[in-house]
């Protein structure tokens, strides 16, 4: 199956991606240090529920883990890249009241953290969103930092939430057939949001090693 080849060139490129980062960890400041432990905490989250997955065990509370930390570590990436005194106060708000609310409606119901939740998917994309936004806006006038990085951070987060919120419209009207091109589907832009950040890294990493020789 195709789609089964792009999630190992996934799970590779993530791989490639994270020794990049660690290399560049001691060199480079707080926000690339941030986003190495991000990737090494996705690809951590990603091949748990591979593996978990074909030993037939039950792992779906494996994405709460996944958006969740995505979530908290991109937040912590963004407040230090973005300059603005208001972005960085929406970060905090939004940082804060997520994660309020993720608490409060797991409290009410643990069956939840065994179930796919549609909510936490959108309360924890769409502030992400919201930061990759104000960075690109940043980027017109400064130095394009991360810049393919949040472009691919932008596509794959529009597209993967679309896809999960359908993916789950789908089992639930048993199409399955359907809900296997929306599963194709996310994994291609997962590919392509990790060529972004494999091309970004490579610029940042040459950048850096010009820097020194001069």
């Amino acid at each position: 199956m195709i789609s089964e080849v792009f999630v190992y060139i996934g799970y590779l490129i993530l791989s490639i991606n994270c020794v990049l980062l660690l290399k560049g960890f001691s060199t480079n400041g707080k926000p690339f240090r941030i986003f190495a432990l991000y990737s090494v905490a996705m690809l951590i989250v990603q091949l748990a529920s591979h593996i978990t997955g074909k030993m037939h065990m039950r792992n779906l509370y494996l994405s709460h883990f996944y958006f969740g930390l995505q979530f908290l570590i991109l937040s912590f990436f963004y407040y230090f890249i973005l300059k603005e005194k208001f972005q960085r106060k929406v970060i905090i708000v939004l940082l804060i009241l997520c994660l309020s609310f993720l608490i409060i409606q797991y409290a009410l119901d643990w069956s939840l953290f065994f179930k796919f939740n549609l909510f936490e998917i959108f309360i924890t994309s769409l502030p992400l969103i919201i930061y990759v936004t104000f960075h690109l806006y940043n980027l017109l006038n400064e130095k394009k930092e991360f810049y393919y990085i949040n472009i691919g951070l932008l596509i794959y987060l529009f597209g993967s939430t679309v896809v999960f919120l359908t993916a789950n419209l789908l089992l639930s009207l048993n199409t399955y057939k359907s809900f296997d091109f929306i599963y194709s589907l996310n994994v291609y832009l997962y590919v392509a949001y990790q060529l972004f950040i494999l091309y970004d890294l490579i610029n940042i990493l040459k950048t850096n090693k010009k820097k020194l020789y001069e």
